[in-house]
């Protein structure tokens, strides 16, 4: 089914989205922006010059999700929006494509990788949608002119962090994998070792440690981790926890800087038993 014609089939079903004409005033206000009588800062950007600030905003987006604040992230959801909008008039006012070209493209790409719902295909669970997924994207691949590897579309500008989550994933759909998280695990101890026999600080010890950190994200994906995932949470917790022990070195009268070693793991420990329920451990 084409794009036009599913968007009429979905235009017939009962509560289906009608027109936006707020998404029109946008459109026309990040045009009138770059327009010669426009803003100066606006005129002179290029993908180049803003490509950090969608990743910037993509990730205080995220923020207000944890936060768990619906108007934060309806702000910062309009902002990720307005760094897509920009991106498409910069390419509009090169003549390269415009924000239609964009959401048409996305519109039939959603609807091309959906046959279950938009096809025939028959989908019960979301591995079944998966499945169906990396099929339609392995199609996609076999149509491109040039030969593109299993990894080529993994943005190499992702954090490392998730772009190894990706890449080791992908490699396992197509069977390079450990057979259980044990060999994993095996596999982390030998890179261990590795790390330890190189001389400390050395570039060879940092491109060994990269090993063991790689090892340590495919123990996450084993147990059905989101390594990513559970990093930010750890993160939050440490900045929690140092919070509180600020406050408690506040209430001694000395700056926490000044505490020494020892009472702050004295501290530290307050603030994690106060949190309770916590395992031992940092």
């Amino acid at each position: 089914m084409g794009a036009r014609a599913a968007d009429e089939e979905s235009r017939e079903r009962p509560g289906a989205p009608g027109t936006h004409e707020a998404m029109d005033a946008l459109v026309r206000t990040i045009w009138r922006l770059r327009q010669p009588d426009g803003c100066p800062w606006d005129k002179e950007q290029t993908h180049r010059s803003i490509k950090r600030n969608l990743v910037e905003e993509a990730y205080e987006a995220v923020d207000a999700i944890e936060e768990g604040s619906d108007a934060h992230l309806a702000e910062e959801l309009g902002d990720v929006l307005m760094q897509v909008l920009l991106h498409a008039q910069i390419a509009a006012d090169e003549g390269a494509f415009t924000f239609d070209d964009v959401a048409w493209g996305l519109n039939e790409k959603l609807i091309r990788r959906h046959p279950h719902v938009f096809g025939e295909a028959a989908a019960q669970d979301p591995d079944d949608v998966l499945g169906i997924w990396e099929s339609v994207k392995a199609e996609e691949r076999a149509g491109r002119t040039g030969v593109e590897g299993l990894l080529d579309s993994v943005p190499r500008s992702l954090p490392a962090l998730m772009e190894c989550q990706k890449l080791s994933a992908r490699a396992a759909r197509a069977g390079f994998d450990w057979p259980d998280v044990d060999a994993v695990w095996d596999k982390f101890a030998e890179e261990r070792a590795e790390v330890a026999a190189e001389p400390s600080g050395s570039e060879s010890q940092a491109l060994e440690f990269g090993d063991l950190l790689f090892t340590l994200v495919n123990v996450a994906r084993k147990l059905g981790i989101d390594a990513e995932d559970a990093l930010r949470q750890s993160n939050a917790k440490f900045r929690r926890r140092w919070q509180g022990v600020e406050t408690l070195a506040a209430a001694d009268g000395e700056p926490v800087t000044e505490e020494g070693h020892e009472r702050l793991e004295e501290l530290w420990g307050i603030v994690k038993d106060r949190e309770g329920g916590e395992k031992p451990g940092h």
